[in-house]
C-alpha cells in the first residue's frame, strides 16, 4: 500500500514502523518529550520523511490513535437496562480504565496532545465512548420516556465526559457511589435519579 503526500508515495512498512515507534515513545515518555528526531531513529528512517508525511508530532499521534496503536480499549454504552443503570454501567467501565495506574501518564499525555490537536481529543472522546454510541443511548432514553424531547443531549454527553477528562488530570480518590453521583448530577431534571422512582416509560415530563 502507498500513499502520496506531497508527491511522494508512502510505503506500508515505513508507515506502521513509525506509527509503532511513535506509540512506543509516547507510551515511555509522554507527549511533551515526543520528538520527530527520536521517532525517526527509533524507526530507522530519516527525519524528512517523516515531515513530507505528517507535519506534527501531534499528527502522528492522531494517526497512531486511530491505528489502535494507542489506548485500543473502546467502551460502548449498555442498552440493556434504563438509563440511569446502562449510564452508570458505563460510567463505571470509564472510571475502571482511567483509574488504572498503567494508563495514568498516558492519558494525561493524550489529554495535552488533545489541546495542540483536536483530532486527538475526538478520538480519546470516541474511544471513552462519547461518541454515536453515547448519544445513541441518550436519544433512546428519549424514546422511551426517560427523558424529555427538550433534553439537551449534545450537553448531557459534554457533562459526562467531562467530569471523566477532570479525573484524568486532577486524579481523586475513588469510592464505590462515585458513578452514581456523577450520572445523578448529570441527568438531574432531566431524568430519574437514585432516590426519585422512576416515572413510568412513555409518562408525560
Amino acid at each position: 500500500m502507498t500513499d502520496r503526500r506531497g508527491g511522494a508515495p508512502r510505503s506500508e512498512a515505513a508507515r506502521l514502523a513509525i506509527l509503532r515507534a511513535t506509540a512506543d515513545l509516547f507510551l515511555r515518555r509522554g507527549f511533551a518529550q515526543l520528538s520527530i528526531e527520536g521517532i525517526a531513529a527509533e524507526a530507522g528512517v530519516g527525519k524528512q520523511t517523516i515531515y513530507r508525511w505528517w507535519p506534527t508530532k501531534s499528527d502522528l499521534v492522531a494517526e497512531a490513535l486511530l491505528e489502535g496503536l494507542l489506548m485500543p480499549e473502546h467502551v460502548v454504552p449498555r442498552f440493556g437496562g434504563s438509563l440511569r443503570e446502562d449510564l452508570v454501567h458505563w460510567m463505571r467501565t470509564v472510571m475502571a480504565f482511567v483509574d488504572d495506574p498503567q494508563h495514568d501518564e498516558m492519558l494525561k499525555s493524550l489529554v495535552a496532545a488533545g489541546t495542540v490537536n483536536p483530532a486527538i481529543g475526538e478520538r480519546v472522546r470516541d474511544n471513552l465512548g462519547a461518541d454515536a454510541d453515547l448519544v445513541r443511548r441518550l436519544e433512546q432514553g428519549v424514546a422511551d420516556g426517560e427523558l424529555p424531547a427538550s433534553a439537551p443531549i449534545a450537553s448531557l454527553v459534554e457533562l459526562l465526559i467531562g467530569a471523566i477528562v477532570l479525573r484524568i488530570v486532577a486524579r481523586s480518590d475513588a469510592d464505590g457511589g462515585e458513578a452514581e453521583r456523577l450520572v445523578d448530577v448529570v441527568l438531574g431534571r432531566y431524568g430519574p435519579t437514585a432516590t426519585d422512582p422512576a416515572e413510568p416509560r412513555g409518562s408525560a415530563h
